[in-house]
């Protein structure tokens, strides 16, 4: 199986991608159209050079990858995909071939954590408009509706989320996908230093989400705009 977890950034994502890897039949790979989205966009991100750098540019290349033989020899590959990464002009065909899935977080925090690493995010940046677009693009390829995955649910309760999301992907649960050994993994992208200090340090999902955070009204007045995307998919959520 090849899953595609689409969400966007600062979405409890790099997590998941260790709570797959963890398992002993996953191999993961880390946001593989990252560069491709950064030559066809010319949008300025942090470590952009290395990014560019590190991965192949022609997304039809980098949609065979997606769709080839697993690494490894593994019998399940995960892929932590970013929605904005989809830039519109990419042939998104290869979905068919993928087991996709959409983990979601509440747009407030998403800004919060985003704002920390970028400054003056936008609503493309956050990629909630994206997400909407590939879920409805996703179930029109497949015929059928994608698995919705919350951050808020699989931090209230680990254990219980990933069971059901498991569930959802037709495999089962893996006692190993609730712990990771602390520090940086071998799929890490190369722009993890810049993105990854936290989950870095984390051996879990650690304790649940707190209260939303308070935004500045600039910030406010986008996680508003963000919400109403964040609210059709959080509807559907396992």
């Amino acid at each position: 199986m090849r899953i595609a977890m689409w969400s966007g950034p600062r979405n409890l994502s790099t997590a998941l991608m260790y709570s797959f890897a963890a398992r002993p039949d996953c191999a993961a790979t880390d946001e593989p159209f990252y560069a491709a989205y950064l030559h066809a966009t010319g949008i300025d991100h942090p470590m952009r050079d290395a990014v560019i750098a590190s991965q192949p540019t022609d997304p039809a290349a980098v949609a065979a990858c997606c769709t080839g033989p697993n690494p490894d020899g593994r019998s399940h590959w995960y892929q932590k995909h970013m929605t904005m990464h989809m830039v519109p002009a990419f042939d998104r065909s290869f979905l068919r071939q993928l087991t996709n899935a959409f983990l979601i977080r509440h747009p407030a925090r998403v800004i919060a954590s985003y704002a920390k690493k970028r400054e003056a995010p936008t609503l493309q940046d956050i990629g909630f408009v994206q997400q909407a677009q590939l879920y409805d693009q996703v179930a029109d390829l497949t015929g059928t509706a994608p698995p919705v995955i919350s951050a808020e649910a699989i931090r209230a309760n680990p254990r219980a989320a990933l069971t059901r999301l498991c569930a959802a992907l037709g495999l089962p649960f893996h006692e190993a996908m609730l712990h990771w050994p602390a520090g940086p993994k071998p799929q890490d992208g190369v722009w993890a230093p810049h993105w990854y200090n936290a989950v870095h340090r984390s051996t879990g999902f650690e304790e649940p989400e707190g209260p939303l955070p308070d935004l500045p009204p600039d910030y406010q007045r986008l996680s508003d705009q963000a919400l109403p995307y964040y609210d059709r998919l959080a509807a559907l959520a396992l």
